[in-house]
């Protein structure tokens, strides 16, 4: 069973998701894939994760890093699992492009290279936007590429973390 929690943000509505101990959604309403990893049987409930979550949601939204994590739990495959996780680790106010996250997953599993175009895919389909930061990666040449929040709202949080 999972449960849900709406958070009224600066850029609209978002909608959380939980298994009961871990966050396994964040997603603006209306955004593309909103909601695609959510278990079907699901309601509406406030838990202490989402009290956390929206502590942290709160912290980032006034311009500062968060200084703790809410309780995560990936649902997708191992791959998609790497990309977030890579995700995961780009900093506050800082960002890297999609070619340079392929090129260190390849590293790590000792490949030549790794399609930057499958990582994109990994990133589109992250379940938990702004906690696992896929508004941070940006096209090779540093250009604002997709969002699945769309690229205003990406362009929106680009700005008030590099104003932090």
């Amino acid at each position: 069973m999972e449960y849900i929690h709406h958070y009224n943000s600066p850029l609209g509505r978002i909608m959380l998701a939980a298994d009961g101990q871990a966050l396994t959604g964040l997603w603006f309403e209306g955004q593309k894939y909103f909601a695609d990893k959510l278990d079907r049987n699901h309601e509406e409930k406030n838990l202490p994760v989402f009290e956390q979550t929206e502590q942290w949601l709160a912290i980032y939204f006034s311009g500062k890093e968060p200084d703790f994590m809410p309780p995560l739990f990936m649902k997708g495959t191992s791959f998609q699992k790497e990309v977030w996780e890579a995700l995961l680790a780009v900093p506050f106010g800082q960002t890297t492009t999609y070619a340079e996250i392929a090129k260190g997953i390849a590293k790590r599993r000792g490949l030549a290279s790794m399609s930057a175009q499958a990582v994109g895919n990994a990133v589109a389909h992250n379940p938990m936007s702004l906690i696992i930061p896929c508004h941070r990666v940006l096209g090779s040449d540093g250009s604002l590429t997709g969002y699945a929040g769309g690229l205003e709202k990406k362009k929106w949080l680009l700005a008030m973390e590099r104003q932090a």
